[in-house]
């Protein structure tokens, strides 16, 4: 079978930030320390009101293109991974292909897909270019959840943040994509769940109003609710199960991977999961204090900043693992190679 490799990856974050200070004015009853112990995180780049999470995925790329200038006339496929359309109709693909002044021959759709987005989009990529159907894929991650989340809820505002990241796969590169172990549970669907807006539900006067829940959280059907705890459990019972697989189909043993990056969720859920999983710090690696949870584009930053600080090793062995919305898991292994051809 072809070889298929990350060719490049850059990462765009807005400069907006919501920090924890602004966060415990709004929540006198929590101080901007007890934030960052619970999550972790003690600030996230927000978006403007008139940004989108197309404009953050426009941004990416061009980083991306100013460090590379032959990768926009390369690049025949583009695929983005996002839950934050600018509209129902149509992908936000297409104009994305348009703003970047891609070749008209260029492939190009939506996938609708959070948490573990990088890893299901690394996947189709692969196959579209190891089929020949595709040599230079640009895949692309954007996320503007801070315009689903409600002002006054603290269970999701404390997370979350606005990013953008692309990647080019192609036939070479540093980092070859090996196996794949991918799932679902579509039972846990309204465990993280927008439930009213679209078709399902349609937006009326009583979908937009705000609600406050047991835990005096307040949100509106419009407005993203989580179930922290289901999420947790889910996240812990997932996560080691599908690095067992892929290293079971890959023929690797947990100590033979050089690092580990999994979703950025927070970093109470990565320490837990860490330590389950038995891996030493130094190969766990965690990059969320100043980007938070940043859902399709947490992998991708986390992957980016690994490689800039040199935390990867030559020759080394990574396992990405991404798990969330949906609900759905998925993980990858890849391999640093010298192989710039």
């Amino acid at each position: 079978m072809k070889q298929v490799y990350i060719q490049e990856i850059e990462a765009y974050l807005p400069d907006k930030r919501l920090t924890n200070e602004d966060l415990a004015s709004a929540y006198p009853e929590w101080t901007a320390e007890k934030i960052y112990q619970k999550t972790g995180i003690r600030s996230r780049p927000i978006v403007d009101e008139g940004t989108t999470a197309l404009d953050l995925a426009e941004r990416a790329c061009q980083q991306l293109f100013a460090h590379d200038g032959q990768v926009r006339e390369q690049v025949d496929f583009l695929i983005l991974m996002t839950e934050s359309p600018d509209y129902k109709l149509p992908p936000s693909a297409c104009i994305l292909q348009d703003r970047l002044g891609l070749r008209k021959g260029t492939g190009a759709f939506d996938i609708n897909l959070g948490c573990s987005a990088y890893i299901y989009g690394l996947a189709v990529a692969k196959a579209l270019v190891a089929a020949g159907i595709a040599h230079t894929v640009l895949l692309v991650t954007a996320e503007t959840y801070s315009k689903y989340i409600h002002p006054l809820d603290k269970s999701t505002r404390t997370l979350f943040g606005d990013a953008a990241s692309a990647t080019v796969i192609s036939g070479h590169g540093r980092l070859r994509i090996g196996e794949f172990d991918l799932g679902t549970d579509g039972s846990g669907s309204g465990k993280l769940i927008v439930p009213a807006g679209m078709a399902r539900m349609p937006s009326t006067e009583r979908t937009r109003a705000d609600e406050t829940d047991g835990n005096g959280y307040v949100r509106s059907k419009e407005h993203l609710f989580m179930d922290g705890a289901a999420i947790f459990s889910f996240a812990i019972d997932v996560v080691p199960k599908t690095v067992k697989a892929l290293l079971e189909k890959s023929a690797y043993a947990m100590d033979e991977i050089d690092l580990f990056i999994f979703h950025q969720a927070n970093a109470y859920m990565l320490a837990y999961l860490r330590k389950k999983l038995r891996i030493p710090e130094e190969r766990f690696y965690t990059c969320l204090e100043n980007t938070g949870n940043t859902v399709s584009s947490s992998i991708p930053i986390a992957l980016l900043e690994a490689l800039k600080s040199g935390a990867v090793p030559k020759q080394g062995h990574l396992v990405l693992a991404g798990f969330g919305v949906g609900l759905s898991w998925g993980s990858v292994l890849l391999t640093m190679e010298e192989n710039d051809d």
